[in-house]
């Protein structure tokens, strides 16, 4: 019997989508631009990788083609004429954000074509009457930095102050969040979770679609390091998912590493907690040999996102997705008959571009599985358009906001 397995390679953006320019990010292109460091050789990196982006199972199922789909080339490395495994296309955003709710809520059939709300200055981002409200409700002293920034480096340059004050660290981004960072032997890991509930409650007042927890360790600049304590506070989405229609029909939704904190809990009936993409891979293939018939599988590969991306590690980036591609096998041999997998993005996250943010870009789409119909899927023009095939797929009912390709 039918099941369906999402997998979100989080930020792996197939070039810069229409209104890409409204965002900054004209000529985006997180994959392509990845594969030309690569054969230029500046991507080479001792230890980690040489030469030509190698992910020859993903151009096998037809990569390099819906790149090229998207983009009107086939980035170096990913040429492939085929024939290929999978159904392969790419999809176009239609919610007005670039942040990590809102694509994976359209991917599931609910897109987010709404104004969230955004703390846009660079310095001073937070209002006062935000940041008053968190100290007097939180007990604190106060706190530290107040700006946009990247998350490596606000605990570098305010971590000591951090162990010495008790104040914590909070920033945020272009997304729409709110970025708590705590030490979490001096200051506390509950403590710092307790801070963002509280957060999370004063940020309703602006819109804003995430409150993260970002706990790190370390003595001193020279070695502050975030820790896998990470923990996402999301709204609700705003309107019933796939996640929701599945587990409301009695069928297992399985939410893998960050899922289940993107959609806070709703419509999930099992949440494996999962850290770094091997990790998150085992888990996958458990969730795979466990769950039963009619179930929904959904998990989010964060390290291309946030170690590499955001971090504008391009090396670390193309090492990740050699890596993941390798272990491809092992997923093909975990399928039963009737399993459809699809490989999506929530957004871009070029690590070429200047900043440390998201960028507005198409996402690929692969399906595969033994039953699955091979061939272009071309330009899907929603998100949603996954969410209504795997409906269709599993049985259940859809949502109007895309259209399946089944």
């Amino acid at each position: 019997m039918s099941r369906v397995l999402v997998c979100e390679l989080d930020s792996l953006g197939v070039g810069a989508s229409a209104d890409a320019h409204k965002f900054g990010d004209e000529g985006a292109d997180t994959l392509g631009h990845i594969a030309d460091e690569c054969a230029a050789g500046r991507a080479d990196k001792s230890g980690l990788r040489t030469g030509p982006l190698h992910i020859p199972n993903l151009v096998k199922l037809g990569m390099g083609a819906l790149s090229h789909a998207s983009t009107g080339r086939i980035p170096p490395g990913l040429e492939g004429e085929g024939p290929f495994t999978g159904a392969w296309g790419y999809a176009i955003e239609k919610s007005h954000g670039k942040d990590t709710p809102s694509g994976h809520w359209e991917a599931m059939g609910a897109p987010a074509t709404f104004n969230w709300g955004y703390f846009s200055d660079a310095t001073n981002s937070f209002p006062p009457a935000f940041v008053n409200a968190l100290i007097e409700n939180a007990s604190l002293p106060g706190v530290l930095a107040n700006r946009h920034a990247s998350g490596t480096e606000v605990i570098k340059d305010f971590g000591a102050e951090h162990i010495r004050t008790g104040k914590p660290i909070l920033y945020t981004s272009a997304d729409s969040v709110v970025q708590i960072a705590a030490h979490e032997g001096s200051f506390g890991l509950e403590r710092l979770y307790e801070i963002c509930l509280i957060a999370r409650k004063l940020a309703d007042d602006y819109n804003i679609g995430r409150v993260i927890a970002r706990p790190f360790e370390g003595t001193s600049a020279a070695d502050f390091t975030r820790t896998n304590g990470r923990r996402d506070y999301s709204v609700l989405p705003h309107m019933p998912t796939l996640l929701n229609r599945v587990s409301e029909a009695g069928h297992a939704v399985v939410a893998i590493g960050k899922i289940s904190d993107i959609f806070a809990g709703s419509g999930v009936t099992q949440k494996v907690p999962a850290y770094g993409n091997d990790a998150i891979f085992d888990a996958t293939l458990k969730a795979l040999a466990d769950a039963p018939d009619h179930s929904l599988i959904m998990t989010n590969f964060v390290d291309f996102d946030m170690l590499y991306g955001h971090r504008r590690d391009v090396p670390g980036y193309a090492a990740a997705l050699e890596a993941f591609d390798k272990r491809l096998p092992e997923l093909l041999a975990a399928l039963r008959p009737d399993d459809l997998v699809i490989f999506t993005a929530d957004h871009g996250c070029d690590p070429t571009f200047p900043g440390s943010d998201h960028t507005r870009e198409h996402v690929p789409v692969l399906a595969f599985g033994p039953k699955v119909k091979v061939g272009p899927l071309r330009a899907r023009a929603s998100f949603a358009d996954i969410g209504e095939t795997a409906a269709e797929w599993l049985g259940v009912e859809g949502f109007g906001t895309g259209k399946s390709w089944l």
